[in-house]
């Protein structure tokens, strides 16, 4: 089977991140040898259709990640984050 390409158009955009989220997300994107973009995309599009976006080789790595990373945060606190001020 063969699958077809799709031509998309991507654009720069200034998203802040937490910084743990981010050095996480970078481990994983460089394990799978993906850019962090590329990364993203996969994951929201996974989540838009209701789909878990990682297997569980992928999700030991995370959980290996998080631990190196100091990510102690999980989706239950989604929507309790509030940001430093300097």
């Amino acid at each position: 089977m063969t699958e077809t390409r799709k031509i998309v158009t991507r654009v720069q955009t200034g998203v802040r991140i937490e910084k743990r989220i981010l050095k996480t997300l970078k481990i994983i994107a460089a394990h799978k040898e993906l850019s962090l973009g590329d990364l993203l995309e996969g994951i929201v599009l996974h989540a838009f259709e209701g789909k878990p976006a990682f297997g569980d080789e992928t999700l030991k790595l995370i959980a290996e990640a998080k631990k190196s990373t100091g990510l102690d945060l999980t989706a239950d606190d989604s929507h309790l984050l509030d940001e430093k001020t300097p």
